[in-house]
């Protein structure tokens, strides 16, 4: 556990010194040797589709999210999409979803036929439940919340809304493996959830891969054909689906290093901790998301609103700590999103956010003296 930080300035003070601190550390969470050697008692059998490792992740990811059924995809990308397929969500219909989110979120729906429809965020950086029931239309199919930062959307009143205009929920978990709300995890509240795998997130793989879950028994079927060409069996095909596997080698992967989810996200935590801590003194320059009491949030990021966002980036660059900006330009200004008729202005309250927020180390390979070289030298900064 992370010791408080008022201990952590008392032994450690950055004057005159130089660190390096990285945003993200990923060779010192591969766990090579071992993950190597299974993939190499792989290579004694080859079923690198659809091997049994792929089921046994399933099954830890039915456990992790308490639901009935998951499926193993090609990325998160993919769970989203195959999940708007698999409620037969086309064109001329409507989902609803955020525009601060990473562009894969509105591309999965944009690639369905369907219209991406946006609706502004609240301090949390989700979507605002307050504005959804204005974004609602006859043409609206589902709600696609995303647990932005790994903080969990309200969840409960969501799915409110969705049930009394008798639409579907479809989680973007991407970002939130292991988060949770009054212990009920995300990925089970919805009628899908979907997770992705990539290098960069909490839990990973060595590539792209995905996984969606569902407690409908007839979504599942229709999701199973769908990653894998339609094909009932070897010979016969239901109808045309996609190449959306996840490899056998990959799950080997997920495997291994899902046996340390629970550690990552509890320093990721306590590294949070440390920062809000720090930060809670410095509220003219630095803003801090709320954070609720009931929500177990696993901070894929950690991010904050800071003045001069662009200034302190440059400065903290100078001393070799490593800060990223998820994300700089809002969807629904970015060219892909032309044709949706959105404006600047729009959104005022992502937008804004854009400007100013950034997001910090918060990886669970920190050091103590890392993380006080970061909030020391913010500190500085201001001063």
């Amino acid at each position: 556990m992370k010791v408080e930080y008022s201990y952590l300035l008392k032994q450690f003070e950055v004057r005159g010194k130089k660190m390096n601190v990285k945003y993200i550390d990923l060779p010192k969470g591969t766990k090579a040797d071992i993950i190597l050697n299974a993939i190499r008692d792989q290579l004694r059998v080859c079923l690198f589709t659809l091997g049994p490792e792929v089921k046994d992740l399933e099954s830890r990811f039915t456990r992790l999210c308490n639901t009935e059924f998951a499926v193993g995809v090609n990325s998160g990308t993919d769970a989203l999409f195959l999940s708007l397929k698999a409620l037969n969500i086309g064109p001329r219909d409507e989902v609803v979803t955020a525009p601060n989110s990473f562009i894969a979120t509105a591309a999965s729906i944009a690639n369905t036929g369907a219209k991406p429809v946006f609706v502004d965020v609240n301090e949390e950086y989700n979507i605002d439940p307050n504005l959804i029931e204005s974004a609602i239309t006859s043409n609206t199919k589902a709600i696609m919340p995303v647990h932005l930062t790994g903080n969990p959307a309200d969840m409960p009143r969501i799915v409110d809304i969705a049930e009394r205009h008798s639409l579907f929920v479809i989680e973007d978990a991407a970002q939130a493996a292991g988060a949770s709300i009054n212990g009920q995890a995300v990925g089970s509240f919805g009628i899908a959830g979907c997770f992705s795998l990539h290098p960069l997130k909490n839990l990973n793989v060595w590539g792209d891969g995905g996984v969606f879950v569902t407690n409908s028994k007839e979504l599942f079927d229709k999701v199973i054909l769908l990653r894998n060409h339609g094909l009932k069996n070897r010979d016969e095909c239901e109808f045309f689906g996609y190449n959306s596997r996840l490899d056998t080698i990959q799950a080997i992967v997920a495997n291994h290093l899902m046996d340390d989810l629970d550690w990552v996200t509890n320093e990721r935590i306590e590294n949070a901790r440390t920062y809000d801590e720090a930060f809670s003194n410095l509220a003219d320059y630095i803003t801090i998301p709320p954070r609720r009491n009931n929500v177990r949030q696993v901070f894929h990021t950690y991010v904050i609103q800071a003045k001069e966002r662009d200034k302190l980036s440059a400065y903290l660059a100078e001393r070799g700590i490593e800060t990223k900006v998820h994300y700089p330009i809002p969807i629904h200004l970015q060219k892909a999103s032309e044709h949706l008729g959105y404006k600047e202005g729009g959104f005022p309250v992502c937008e804004a956010q854009c400007k100013s927020i950034t997001s910090l180390p918060v990886h669970q390979h920190l050091t103590d003296d890392e993380i006080s070289y970061v909030i020391d030298n913010i500190r500085t900064f201001y001063s």
